[in-house]
Formats: C-alpha cells, structure tokens, sequence
C-alpha cells in the first residue's frame, strides 16, 4: 500500500501524540499512592508505548524512502 508523504508526516505526529499521553499517564499511575493497584494498566500502557514506537520508526523509515525515490527521480 502506498501512502503520500503528507499522510505519513501526520500519521507520525499523531502517533506522537499519543505517545507523549502515554507516558503522562504511566507517570501519574505510578506516582498513584498504590501504584501496585494500576500494574496491569502501566504494563498495558508501556506495551503501547512500545508498538507505537515502533510504528513510528517504520513510518520515519518510509518517509526516508520516499525522499530518496524523489531525489533520485
């Protein structure tokens, strides 16, 4: 599937954004007075950070590919 630079460019800078929600709330749970209580939500939102992390490499990495095809072209 191809995607135009400008859809990926703000795909990534919501992915981004949802990153930054993330790790507020994983901050504000484990500062929570029994954060043991909210393990399974701050295990849940890691593992989120870490998959958007990811998507967001891969989209870094497509964005980076288009460039090269339009310099080459």
């Amino acid at each position: 599937m191809d995607f135009e630079a400008s859809e990926l460019i703000e795909a990534k800078r919501q992915i981004d954004s949802t990153i930054h929600k993330l790790k507020e709330t994983v901050k504000t749970l484990e500062t929570k007075e029994n954060p043991n209580r909210y393990k399974s939500q701050i295990t849940l939102a890691k593992r989120r950070i870490d998959a958007f992390s990811i998507s967001v490499a891969l989209i870094e990495k497509e964005i980076n590919d288009l460039n090269k095809k339009l310099l080459n072209q």
